[in-house]
Order: structure tokens, then sequence, then C-alpha cells
């Protein structure tokens, strides 16, 4: 169970969801977490039934903000002349430092769960070294490079700011096989589609990939990375999970592994309450090894 989340910083409004106040009995020491969803679906990404980490934060004891990133939702627009993912970084760095002094009171800090371009977005906030207490970063849904045939689709799709997936194209970029799925996905995911901007299906196969690299070295933080098997978006091999995960040279921890029985979307996979549980526990370590 959640409820609707709103948030104001600067000029910039954010729409989101949260467990907070919804019935979490919040488990002492438990970090904050904050979820960021990829291109192409809202906040509700991380609230599914059936699928929720919202739902399993609140059986955790672990308190989760779910944001609309800028452009999604009721999230301020955001125009970018340059990196919109490095930009979404900056603007939501900011909020999460405002959200964090009006809700960490009594916790130790801030764990950032993202998926695919929220991922990207959430490791440029941490190689940023942001003012906030940071505690770790667990992501999901990106790798080292992606398809050449992929980056040529993004390319030639029309000149308009804002994209609406066909639905039966996304199902098949971000599901696994049909032996992956229980019987109520995909159609149990369609509440979180939305519109995309095209300048993330751009900065992600293109800007992103060439400064990835540098912006993983810089994280400090711990790092926990999955990658489904089947994930279609990105070239995906154990080889590669290994060269993303070694990127991280200076975080004090990385655990990257490929996720089997899954597609891009782990959350909605048969693995989703081991994959959300690892990154449940991940954020509580992160947070005891804070205060120990």
């Amino acid at each position: 169970m959640s409820t609707s989340f709103t948030h104001s910083v600067a000029d910039r409004d954010y729409s989101g969801r949260t467990n907070i106040g919804a019935g979490v009995d919040a488990a002492p020491g438990a970090p904050l977490v904050i979820a960021l969803h990829g291109g192409t679906y809202s906040s509700e990404y991380f609230d599914i039934p059936g699928y929720s980490l919202l739902d399993r934060g609140s059986a955790a004891g672990v308190p989760v903000i779910a944001l609309d990133r800028p452009n999604y939702v009721d999230s301020s627009p955001l125009e970018s002349d340059g990196s919109i993912i490095f930009d979404n970084a900056e603007v939501l760095s900011e909020a999460i430092g405002s959200i964090w002094e009006q809700y960490g009171d009594g916790r130790p800090g801030v764990v950032l769960v993202a998926h695919s371009i929220g991922g990207a977005v959430a490791t440029a906030i941490a190689a940023s070294s942001p003012s906030w207490p940071l505690l770790g970063l667990a992501t999901s849904g990106c790798l080292v490079r992606v398809p050449e045939e992929s980056k040529a689709a993004w390319a030639q799709l029309p000149p308009i700011p804002m994209i609406d997936l066909p639905v039966p194209m996304k199902d098949q970029l971000m599901f696994g096989p049909a032996e992956t799925l229980d019987a109520d996905m995909p159609a149990a995911s369609y509440p979180s589609n939305t519109l995309v901007p095209k300048a993330e299906l751009l900065d992600i196969t293109g800007n992103w990939i060439e400064r990835r690299a540098e912006t993983c070295a810089r994280v400090t933080v711990p790092v926990l990375h999955r990658q489904g098997e089947f994930d279609a978006l990105w070239v995906t091999s154990q080889d590669e999970v290994d060269q993303y995960g070694a990127g991280f040279t200076s975080a004090a921890s990385v655990d990257a592994a490929l996720q089997t029985g899954s597609g891009h979307c782990i959350d909605f996979h048969r693995p989703s309450g081991d994959f959300q549980g690892s990154e449940l526990a991940f954020a509580l370590e992160c947070a005891k090894a804070a205060v120990a």
C-alpha cells in the first residue's frame, strides 16, 4: 500500500509515491530509499501489485519514496541542451537533498535504487559526491554497450520531444521469454507505462555510454547491480556484467551479477521477490555499515 507523494524545491515540483505514512513500521536504523524509474515508465513501476518495491519495503521496515523524474507525470519538465541524464542528476540531487531534510530525521542516510535510464541518472548522482548522506547505489538494467541496431532505431524516431512506444514493441524490449513471467505479466505492468523524452533514448545509447567509465569510476559508495540475462536493450553476458562492475574502481564494494530468468525489467519477472529483497537487504546493510 502506498500514498501519493509531492515535493517542491526551488522552482521545481515532483510527484511520486511512498510507503511513508502508509503503515510502514520503519526498522531502527533503516535508511531512506529513493527509487528512480527508467524510461517509458513512471514511479508506479515500483508499485505494481504483487511486484511492488514499496510493499516489500514496508514488510522489511524500509521507508521508500519513488519519484517521478523530470518530464514524467506531474514532475516539472526539464529541457536540456547537453546530456538530459546528467541534467536529471543535477536537479534530482537537489530534490533528494531537500527530501532528506524533511524525511531523513533519525535515519543514517539515503540509498538509491534505480532502473535502466534511472540507473544511469542515479550513478551520475552518486558520482557527484552529493551534499546529503548517500550510503549506497543499487541499479539494474544498464551495462556497457547497446546493440548497434538498437542505437540506430532510436535515432530514427520521429522528431518530437516525447515518444509513446507501442505496447507490443515495448513488451518485446522489456520482457524475457514467456517462461520468465507469471501469467499476469506483461499486462499487469501497463499502469506504469508512459511517454519518454526522445532525448533520454538518444542519451542512454550515446553520450552516457561514452561517459559511463569515468562516471562509474567516481562512485565511492557500495554498489549493487543486477542485469537480466535476457535483457535485449543491452549487449548482455557475464563478461559484460563483469566489465560494468569493474568500472566502479573507487566504490567501497561492488556486487554485480546476471539475474537469471529475467528480461530488462527484473522487477516484473518471476525473480522479482528475490531481486527486490536483495535490494532492500543491501540498503539495510549499507545503513548498518554507516553507523558501525
